[in-house]
């Protein structure tokens, strides 16, 4: 691609891979950190804050800005405030800001407002949005899912990895039947990329996996590619779930129909784990780990 981009973060999970992606593709990638944390390879570091930038950003040009470290208002008005001249921006934002009462599938054209479970993570996100589409109308904002993918930092499938690497029995909140909806970071880059080269009349997309999965049927995905014999243990509703399991008791599902085009399909979901196991073997001590197992073995076990 050769284009000049701006990715800010980088040093974790979704901007790393998003940082070293673009790289790998022929990019110049800047990343825009504190520098307290490893680079990704392949890229150039400008050490900043971006709350006091000063002059730091006005003497580059960016062909694409990807900001995937804004979560308020204040976080997008002052890297704006210090950019110099770019062509593109692209906000990764989040499913959080769709209400839970909302009828689901959420679409893009839906109302935007507080949800009971994302509370302030939510409404953050909303006003950087609303900021941002302020300030830069032709600006392009992704709403995902959950993330997953190798570099992955949070405890979710590295949880249940953990879990059939000991052979431990799995406590299934109320059954598994809840309904989640995932989306690769690999995938995320190919929107991304194909923002980049088409400009599509749209602005704002949901993007995700076209199909939801079942709780009982990721872990079951996650211990197969563990190679490990899985026991389920059923928790009823009473006990607090994000105490024991990586999500809340929350179910939602995305209309995705206009990734279509931007992107075919998408990587399935258990060729996502299988990278995401083999990362993880490499990389134990890059996740942040949570004391489910201790919780369970305290209160549940």
């Amino acid at each position: 691609m050769g284009k000049n981009i701006l990715v800010t973060g980088g040093t974790v999970f979704v901007s790393r891979y998003i940082a070293e992606y673009f790289a790998s593709q022929g990019c110049n990638v800047y990343v825009l950190n504190r520098n307290h944390h490893p680079q990704p390879s392949g890229t150039t570091l400008i050490k900043a804050d971006r709350h006091s930038l000063g002059e730091t950003l006005k003497t580059y040009h960016f062909d694409a800005v990807i900001d995937v470290a804004a979560y308020d208002k204040a976080d997008i008005s002052d890297l704006l405030d210090g950019l110099g001249k770019y062509e593109d921006y692209i906000f990764i934002s989040s499913s959080a800001v769709y209400p839970e009462s909302l009828p689901q599938p959420f679409r893009e054209d839906m109302p935007v407002g507080p949800n009971r479970y994302w509370k302030k993570y939510g409404t953050d996100k909303i006003e950087a949005e609303n900021e941002l589409m302020r300030r830069v109308p032709n600006s392009y904002i992704l709403r995902p899912p959950y993330l997953y993918g190798p570099m992955n930092n949070v405890y979710r499938e590295a949880f249940v990895f953990d879990c059939a690497r000991l052979k431990r029995a799995f406590y299934l909140p109320q059954g598994g039947m809840m309904k989640l909806q995932f989306f690769h970071v690999r995938d995320l880059c190919g929107c991304i990329e194909s923002i980049l080269s088409t400009h599509p009349g749209q602005h704002i997309f949901n993007v995700g996996n076209g199909q939801t999965v079942s709780v009982r049927e990721w872990v079951d995905l996650c211990y197969s590619i563990a190679g490990a014999e899985i026991k389920y243990v059923n928790v009823p509703k009473e006990t607090e779930q994000r105490a024991y399991f990586p999500f809340y008791d929350y179910e939602y599902a995305l209309d995705v129909n206009n990734q279509q085009h931007l992107i075919g399909e998408t990587i399935s979901l258990e060729e996502g784990l299988q990278e995401c196991y083999a990362w993880y073997q490499s990389f134990p001590d890059e996740v942040r780990k949570r004391d489910y197992i201790g919780f369970i073995n305290a209160n549940l076990a």
